[in-house]
């Protein structure tokens, strides 16, 4: 059987993905690790928080959640209508947040190996709309991709 020290090593190592972690415990015979605050109560089952990673000036997240699992095409696909989209627009809306790519909802569909993208503008995304408020209800872009990236057509629509 491991001595704590390795078992401790060894389960730190697991729950943060193989990066050690400095430790300031100190160990006691057999009975295992004891941080220097053991008299405070653990709500995570009994391991102490520690101290979060921070490498290139970001603090890295001990749990990501993502927003959406695309494969790498569907990638490609809506990187390739929002780039058409947003090349459409007039120069003169270059620097208007609403003509940004922060100001849009992207969707991803696949049908018969086809990729649809469908992009909606968000303006409470630019943070001077309230939630829901769209000047332009009906305004959507539509466009069939292939898994390569290219744009093939925009949906004939007009608002």
């Amino acid at each position: 059987m491991m001595n704590p020290p390795h078992y401790l090593l060894l389960l730190t190592l697991l729950m943060d993905g193989g990066t050690p972690q400095p430790r300031s415990e100190a160990v006691h015979g057999d009975a295992g690790v004891v941080s220097p605050s053991a008299s405070a109560a653990k709500t995570d089952g009994g391991f102490p928080p520690h101290a979060p990673i921070i490498a290139e000036g970001i603090e890295w997240p001990d749990d990501l959640r993502p927003l959406a699992m695309l494969d790498g095409p569907a990638i490609l696909a809506a990187h390739a209508a929002l780039q058409k989209l947003l090349a459409s627009f007039p120069k003169e809306a270059a620097s208007d947040c609403s003509y940004s790519a922060k100001a849009m909802e992207v969707s991803v569909a696949q049908h018969q190996g086809l990729y649809f993208v469908e992009i909606n503008r968000r303006l409470e995304k630019c943070g001077w709309a309230a939630p829901g408020f769209n000047p332009s209800p009906h305004w959507f872009e539509l466009y069939a991709v292939s898994p390569e990236g290219k744009v093939l057509a925009r949906y004939p629509y007009h608002p």
